[in-house]
């Protein structure tokens, strides 16, 4: 009887594991990179500009990424203020404050991301292969130093 209840909790949990790993799957494009026996050294703003300059398929992509995360970061700054003072306003609660303060962050940074993907059609770039490829060009940069 053990192993009918075992082989059950293992069949239920490769399909929990199928069914995570389906949704999550675009995770394997990084995980090469993420997963090395010594880790990639740090990039500077100067080397993502040298990869803009240097590709002209995926580096538009890039930049256009880039400029959208200022959009998600200005919308996390007005948001996590704005929520923060109006609860501070009205229930002067030191703890509610900070409670909205991270919230209105949260929320300010999805809605700066939804302007930013529609403002610069993000919708119509696959920037994910945009910044595999920037990935793979800092490996081999980095390989090509040692």
């Amino acid at each position: 009887m053990a192993d009918d209840s075992e082989s059950f909790f293992r069949k239920h949990w490769e399909g929990y594991k199928e069914f995570w790993g389906e949704r999550f799957s675009f995770l394997e494009n990084y995980s090469r990179f993420i997963k090395r026996d010594n880790p990639l050294p740090s990039w500077s703003a100067s080397d993502v500009e040298e990869f803009i300059a240097s590709d002209p398929v995926h580096g538009p992509t890039l930049k256009t990424a880039r400029e959208a995360a200022k959009f998600g970061l200005a919308g996390s700054v007005i948001g996590a203020v704005s929520t923060a003072g109006v609860a501070w306003k009205y229930s002067r609660s030191f703890h509610g404050a900070g409670l909205s303060f991270l919230a209105g962050g949260v929320f300010g940074w999805t809605f700066g991301q939804e302007i930013a993907n529609h403002w610069l059609q993000l919708y119509r770039l696959d920037t994910m292969a945009a910044q595999v490829k920037f990935m793979e060009w800092w490996e081999n940069k980095c390989d090509r130093r040692d």
